[in-house]
C-alpha cells in the first residue's frame, strides 16, 4: 500500500511540473523580434499572476474602430523589486508601449517598454531592471 501510495505521488509530481514548464514559453517561439510595434492607449485591465503579468490597452484604429490588445510584461516578482504594485496604474491610465507583435497575428505584444502620460516608465521587466544596476 506504501509503495502504491508513494509512486502515485510521484505520478502526480511529474506531471505537475510538466504542465508548469509547458505553460512557460519561450520569446522565439511566440514573439517575432522582427515585427517592432509601438502603441498608444487607454488602459483597460490588469492581471497580475505568474510567469507573467498582462495588462490591456484600447488602442484607436484607422477608421474609428477601437481595438484591445493584451501586452505581456515581466514577471510579477521582478516588478514588485522594482518598485510596481498592481495597482501601479488603472483603467483609464494612457500609455504608449514599445514591443513585438505575437507570431500568430493575434493583438499580442510582449512589451519592451511602456511610458505612462506623465512619462513614468510603467511595468519595466528584467531587462531595464538589471541595466540599472540593482
Amino acid at each position: 500500500m506504501k509503495r502504491g501510495l508513494a509512486a502515485l505521488l510521484i505520478t502526480i509530481a511529474v506531471l505537475a511540473s510538466g504542465l508548469s514548464t509547458a505553460a512557460h514559453h519561450s520569446f522565439a517561439a511566440q514573439y517575432d523580434r522582427e515585427k517592432p510595434i509601438t502603441l498608444k492607449g487607454a488602459v483597460t485591465k490588469m492581471e497580475w499572476a505568474n510567469p507573467h503579468i498582462y495588462f490591456y490597452i484600447d488602442v484607436a484604429e484607422t477608421g474609428g474602430a477601437t481595438a484591445n490588445w493584451a501586452i505581456e510584461g515581466g514577471a510579477p516578482n521582478t516588478l514588485y523589486r522594482a518598485g510596481w504594485r498592481k495597482d501601479s496604474t488603472k483603467a483609464g491610465d494612457l500609455v504608449t508601449v514599445s514591443g513585438f507583435l505575437a507570431r500568430d497575428g493575434s493583438k499580442l505584444v510582449n512589451m519592451q517598454s511602456a511610458v505612462l502620460a506623465d512619462g513614468r516608465n510603467l511595468f519595466v521587466g528584467t531587462q531595464t531592471y538589471y541595466q540599472k544596476g540593482r
